[in-house]
């Protein structure tokens, strides 16, 4: 579980994010990322959305929200992927495909996202 630390929590934070306008995406998710950081000892801050367009049933969007944050909180734990840390706030939307992921998709999805992001606006 990823910690409260870590997460996106209030309107007014997603739609700064959203406001950036910096976007990058693949076959399962959408991501969003804001300002990059002045300060490198602040906590990225993570948020995920899956709407109801995906799935009607909350367990279905629950699930794929689990397998992003346990995938971020790997890469984290590990420092598998040094760009986390360059963003303010990022957030995953999910797409019609994600339904049918698995944990591996996942994990190489949400990291190579990341990376995507920070070679597009460097």
């Amino acid at each position: 579980m990823l910690k409260q630390k870590f997460r996106l929590k209030t309107n007014s934070s997603f739609k700064a994010t959203y406001s950036q306008r910096r976007i990058v995406s693949d076959e399962f998710f959408v991501l969003y990322g804001g300002k990059d950081k002045e300060n490198s000892e602040t906590q990225t801050r993570i948020g995920f959305v899956v709407s109801k367009k995906i799935h009607k049933r909350a367990v279905k969007r629950n699930r794929i929200k689990r397998l992003i944050r346990e995938a971020l909180r790997l890469a984290i734990k590990n420092n598998e992927n040094e760009n986390i840390n360059r963003f303010q706030s990022l957030i995953y939307v999910a797409k019609d495909e994600s339904l049918n992921l698995n944990f591996e998709k996942a994990k190489i999805s949400v990291t190579k996202l990341i990376n995507k992001l920070a070679k597009k606006f460097i």
